[in-house]
């Protein structure tokens, strides 16, 4: 029996086979950068979040339901623009001009909360705001799957998930910072929040754009679902629904100080929850890629019945702690992982355009879930708005668990 001596040659299959995992396994320059972009354009946004519904309700004399429209309308102004400039993005086959006018729109519009005398003013502002970020962030997702490949798009959308998570640690404590160390105000915590937000729309223009890397889908500017695939349509139902339970988290951050926390204590618990998140998501990406997007989406929306269920029974302030550790379990299993499974059962269709639809029907929803969630605050008892989150979240698990594939043929 002969024995081979020396090292054994590798195969040109095995050789294939070897470069492609090294290939999936890292990530690319654009991929990088898009993750910083996300870091900067969040510390700016969640320096003045958790602050946010102080000032409305202790300041402006805002009521909770009021509260919870501005929200919706915010998130849900951003989601549903996103959308339009999806299809956009991909009509001229160009990311980047597209992505930079968002992230530009939103940096010159975030000061405009800190002059606000009444609540009219900061609805106006948060609108802005967010109309900036719906601009930006099919284009920008679009451009995030077209620098990463089919075996670590969930790593990649992680790794996008993990720093904007990153930035939303960063920036609440930053902002308590400002407020209760160094003594700003609130409205001036507000203004300064600009600047990373204007170095956000900077890096975006350093990000390498290639136009033979675009997935464009029909050339009109006709928003249909015309390419997208059966298992697209039937994600589209399940968001949609988990959509209605998915209520601004300005809600959690009123229950945090009813139930006894301090502003200084409310802001370090939101802080708490997005580290948990920003640990987490770049996991749950890589997760997705070997085991699939449907079941870490079913774990995702179970954690989030079962800790809006906790925020309602709380009664023990030391509760809230845990639950909102508990809490940050659900946007890194979900957000860049859905994301994931809407490029990969887009089909023919653009993907920009197919994100953004995604990103549409997701902020329809939440729209009506903070105006839903704020009515039941104000009207039954703030208990209400977590229990009807509950429920409905319990409806999408089963949805999800009926209608989507464990995998997707990537």
């Amino acid at each position: 029996m002969s024995r081979r001596s020396g090292n054994p040659k590798t195969s040109p299959g095995e050789e294939g086979g070897a470069t492609h995992r090294r290939h999936a396994a890292a990530l690319s320059r654009s991929t990088i950068i898009i993750g910083l972009v996300s870091l900067m354009a969040d510390i700016s946004s969640e320096m003045i979040y958790p602050l946010l519904p102080i000032f409305l309700t202790q300041t402006l004399a805002a009521p909770a339901t009021i509260v919870g429209l501005i929200e919706g309308i915010a998130v849900g102004t951003a989601s549903i623009v996103s959308g339009i400039s999806g299809r956009i993005s991909d009509l001229i086959g160009r990311r980047k001009p597209v992505a930079f006018f968002g992230y530009l729109l939103t940096a010159v519009s975030r000061p405009l909360i800190s002059f606000a005398a009444a609540w009219p003013v900061v609805l106006g502002a948060r609108f802005a705001d967010r109309f900036g970020k719906g601009i930006r962030t099919a284009p920008r997702d679009a451009l995030l799957s077209e620098s990463s490949t089919a075996g670590n798009r969930g790593y990649s959308f992680g790794f996008e998930r993990a720093m904007d998570s990153a930035g939303a640690v960063i920036g609440p404590l930053f902002g308590l910072f400002l407020y209760a160390w160094v003594g700003l105000n609130i409205r001036n915590v507000f203004l300064l929040s600009c600047i990373p937000a204007a170095i956000a729309s900077l890096l975006i223009l350093t990000v390498r754009e290639r136009r033979e890397d675009v997935i464009a889908g029909a050339k009109d500017l006709k928003l249909t679902l015309a390419g997208t695939t059966r298992e697209y349509r039937r994600l589209l139902l399940v968001v949609g629904v988990f959509g209605l339970a998915n209520s601004a988290n300005a809600f959690l951050i009123l229950r945090a100080q009813g139930l006894g926390l301090s502003t200084k204590e409310t802001i370090i618990a939101y802080a708490l929850y997005n580290a948990v998140a920003a640990i987490c998501s770049i996991p749950a990406g890589k997760a997705s890629d070997r085991l699939g997007r449907r079941d870490l989406l079913i774990i995702g929306y179970s954690i989030y019945a079962l800790a809006y269920f906790g925020f309602g029974m709380a009664s023990d302030v030391r509760l809230v702690w845990l639950l909102f550790a508990f809490y940050g379990l659900f946007p890194a299993l979900t957000d860049g992982v859905a994301k994931a499974l809407a490029t990969d059962t887009a089909g023919s269709a653009g993907r920009a355009t197919a994100i953004g639809i995604y990103s549409g029907v997701i902020g329809g929803a939440q729209i009506l879930a903070s105006y839903i969630g704020g009515l039941l605050w104000d009207k039954i008892e703030p208990a209400a708005t977590f229990y009807f989150g509950t429920a409905l979240s319990a409806v999408a698990v089963l949805l999800a668990f009926v209608l989507l594939p464990s995998r997707v043929d990537r």
